[in-house]
């Protein structure tokens, strides 16, 4: 159904009984990956890196906003760097582009070349957010989409759809199969951040969500499969 696909990933993703990155998570993960990156498909991915440094919130008014979000740019090339490496275990041919020079681990960001790259059959990973403080991963995300010509975003999450409210919390939360951008930031549903969803829907670009930990959903919402939430 889909030739190019940006596959959002939290950094919690890799989180397990307190490791960080925790092998199993990785294993899982890349398997996940493998099994929907079939002939054809152009896969780049965007990971978050919440598990190590979550910015503004570890940072907690302690440290500098700007230095906090730094530093949890830098979480996301040190995910990146784990993902990749789980991956090529796989078998699956990969490329780690950051939007902050680090070049003796990592290429630098260059449009045309991620999109060669894509065309190529490798699964391109987009590391250090955007390169700028006070923009999240989400936000990353959303500009990398637009900037590569992606059909779709998969943000993969802890949850299976978009909710009302809460579910954890709130009994009465309803799930939502279909909304609209303009709608969900309207509703404030959080699953994504503002600039992020404006992003989308300015460069036309819908978001699926669905539950990254229920085995096969990636390979499902590649082949078109009705999963989650579609934000369109």
């Amino acid at each position: 159904m889909y030739k190019r696909v940006l596959l959002k990933l939290s950094g919690e993703a890799l989180l397990e009984k307190g490791r960080s990155i925790s092998p199993s998570s990785l294993v899982y993960i890349s398997k996940e990956i493998k099994k929907a990156h079939r002939r054809g498909l152009q896969l780049a991915i965007v990971i978050g890196g919440g598990n190590i440094w979550r910015g503004a919130k570890d940072g907690n008014g302690m440290i500098d906003r700007v230095i906090s979000d730094n530093m949890g740019m830098m979480a996301t090339i040190i995910n990146a760097m784990a993902l990749q490496s789980a991956l090529e275990h796989q078998g699956v041919s990969t490329r780690v582009q950051t939007s902050i020079p680090i070049s003796s681990i990592a290429e630098p960001f260059i449009r045309r070349k991620a999109v060669r790259h894509l065309e190529k059959g490798r699964v391109v990973i987009f590391a250090g957010g955007t390169g700028n403080p006070y923009f999240t991963t989400d936000t990353a995300a959303a500009l990398r989409a637009a900037e590569i010509g992606a059909d779709v975003i998969f943000k993969a999450t802890q949850v299976d759809a978009v909710y009302t409210g809460d579910p954890k919390t709130d009994k009465s939360a309803k799930k939502i199969k279909n909304i609209t951008y303009m709608k969900a930031i309207k509703e404030q549903l959080r699953f994504m951040d503002t600039s992020a969803l404006t992003l989308c829907m300015e460069n036309h670009i819908p978001i699926l969500l669905f539950n990254l930990h229920t085995a096969g959903n990636i390979k499902k919402a590649v082949d078109g499969e009705k999963i989650g939430t579609l934000i369109k």
